[in-house]
Order: C-alpha cells, then structure tokens, then sequence
C-alpha cells in the first residue's frame, strides 16, 4: 500500500483507489467460499439479516483500514448494529458495509457487494464497490470512476446520454406497480429489479439510466456507489434536489434517485 499519511494525500497522490480496492477484494475473497455453501442468517433488532460473511469480511476491513490510516475512525454496519450508531459524525471516516445485498447473498444470487468509502465533512469524496460473484471492482473518486476484473488494470467508465428510451433499476422489494410508476416519474419507460449498491455501477457504466429509491437506507449502503456514480459524471439528489450528503441523524437516508446523463 501507499506511503501516504492521510486518505486524502492518499487520495491527492492518486493511490487511495488502489488500497482501498485491495482491501474490498480482500473481503471479497474471504466472502466467496460462503456463497452458495448452505450459509444460514441471524435477524438483526430490524429484522435484516446478517451472517458470519458479514461479520468476518467486516472484521477484516476495519482491521485494514485501521493499521493503515489508525487515525480516521469508521461507521461500520454491523459495529453499528452491534453497539449503537454514533452520535454524530468525525470530519473525516469511512462508510463501510461489508455485505450489502445480505438477502440476495443467502439467496445464492450474485448481486451483492463489498462497499469502501471515505466521507470528509457531509460529502463522499471516493469510494469503491466490489462484486465477489461477478469478480469485478467499481471505484471512483476526483480523478473519475473506473472498473476492473480483481486485481487487473483499471479502465474508465462514464454514464451514457439518456437514450430515447431510458432504463430504470429498482430494489428488488419493490412491487411492479410501484416499480412502474416510478419509472415513468423518472423519464424511464423499462425498469428492472437489481439488488444491492450494483444499481449505482449499473448507472455509472452507462448500462442504465435511473434509480429512484422511496425508502429508508442507511448511509453506508449509498456512500460507496455515490462516489462512483458522481465519479463517472451522474448525480445522487435527495427529494430537495440538493446532493445526498452524510453525517445525518442516525446516518440515515430519506429518499432519493441516482441518475445518469
């Protein structure tokens, strides 16, 4: 890893997507030999689920992220379930959700992901998701967002020019009616159910054009995928129109729509 002192020299040297991709793909690998091996889910107090994946691959992202920058803290999902939410914000952190798709994970399906970002003040600055089934990596940060196969080369991706017919991505909880009208809301005529933050890579690559989400997230399922979709030249806009932003009561979202061009 970098030399640097801080994330954001890190960042400013144009090393921090590097680290912080190793250390997604690390989780990544460490997840995998879960999938689809009979792993069974614990409820949390919400009613969410997690599973030993989500607890080891967390587990071994704070410890990586702490031996190489010990002074930025990290709000976590499964410390914050565990323990309580912090009461507010440090100036600079880490977003971190280890197992974002958990229901899709159990399910044996392939669209969940590891989720890496860095906030300074109310704003993601970079971030990185990785796919442990597709074995791909999403990043993004100020120099523009990119993606690669694990470990390989990094190539560029940019959002696509709303076509005449746009795409619309919906959590998968979602009912086709509601899907349906949101769409339509949103300039889309087609939409599709897609788990976990691969609906913001899905934007950013310029594969779809939309996702409207009405309710409740926690700000570690939305920091990373934000990064790479702004990264890549879309936007991230709550209901007031204004940016998504962190640090919020309980680092809870209200509702709000990732779009592309």
């Amino acid at each position: 890893m970098s030399s640097a002192t801080s994330p954001l020299d890190a960042l400013a040297a144009g090393t921090l997507i590097d680290d912080l991709a190793e250390v997604a793909e690390a989780a990544a690998a460490l997840i995998l030999p879960y999938w689809r091996n009979g792993i069974t889910a614990d409820a949390k107090a919400d009613d969410s689920p997690v599973t030993r994946a989500d607890r080891e691959a967390e587990a071994l992202i704070l410890d990586r992220l702490a031996a190489r920058w010990p002074q930025v803290p990290a709000v976590a999902e499964e410390a914050s379930e565990a323990h309580g939410r912090p009461a507010s914000a440090a100036p600079l952190y880490w977003l971190v959700d280890p197992l974002d798709g958990t229901r899709a994970f159990v399910r044996g399906d392939e669209a969940f992901t590891v989720n890496i970002a860095l906030v300074e003040g109310p704003r993601v600055v970079a971030g990185v998701v990785s796919a442990p089934a597709l074995g791909l990596t999403w990043a993004g940060g100020p120099a523009g967002a990119v993606r690669r196969a694990f470990g390989g080369a990094w190539t560029s991706i940019r959002v696509r020019a709303r076509p005449a017919v746009g795409s619309a991505l919906m959590s998968k909880g979602v009912g086709p009616e509601e899907a349906a009208r949101l769409a339509a809301l949103h300039g889309c005529d087609d939409w599709r159910g897609e788990d976990s933050s691969l609906k913001f890579c899905r934007i950013a690559e310029g594969a779809c054009d939309a996702y409207p989400r009405t309710g409740p997230t926690s700000e570690w399922d939305t920091a990373a995928g934000q990064a790479v979709v702004e990264a890549a030249g879309g936007r991230v806009l709550g209901p007031d129109g204004e940016r998504l932003t962190y640090g919020k009561p309980g680092f809870m979202n209200g509702p709000f729509v990732a779009s592309g061009g």
